[in-house]
């Protein structure tokens, strides 16, 4: 079993992409001991060849390192961290990192995708791809003439 004794947990991580408005872009699931900076190069190797018109990404300081340097030598990514303000305890809403987490919780509405139940990483990540693409149908096809509190909070 993998674990990763920094975020107490065993099992799988999922890293996750996003757009600025919190759609997600693609997701890369990995066993729980690889490294946030291990598993970022190859999540930003693919971004890069699935969608090159990215150029700027941020992420949490998990991220932070040689990586930046790495991403904006080979693959031409500015990649910015986002900080915890300082001197600030408790709970913080990150800028950018929000949308992320939201995003997150989409996905774990789904049942299936609140534990792990995988054998392989694939699984897991076509599992979470399947609940999103649920969730953003539902959303297009809604019938109501109003506009949706998503809408609303993202056009704010």
């Amino acid at each position: 079993m993998h674990y990763d004794a920094a975020k107490k947990i065993n099992g799988r991580k999922r890293h996750i992409t996003v757009d600025t408005l919190g759609l997600p872009v693609m997701i890369t699931v990995t066993p729980a001991d690889v490294h946030d900076r291990d598993a970022a190069r190859d999540v930003f190797w693919r971004l890069r060849l699935t969608q090159p018109q990215i150029t700027q990404v941020w992420a949490d300081r998990g991220y932070a390192g040689d990586l930046v340097d790495s991403a904006r030598d080979r693959l031409w990514l500015t990649l910015r961290i986002v900080s915890r303000p300082k001197g600030v305890k408790g709970f913080v809403v990150l800028p950018r990192r929000w949308k992320v987490e939201r995003t997150i919780g989409w996905c774990m509405n789904a049942r299936r995708n609140a534990r792990d139940y995988e054998r392989l990483p694939q699984h897991s990540e076509a599992h979470l791809n399947w609940a999103l693409i649920t969730m953003m149908t539902r959303r297009l096809t809604r019938k109501s003439p109003r506009t949706s509190e998503w809408t609303r909070k993202t056009r704010a």
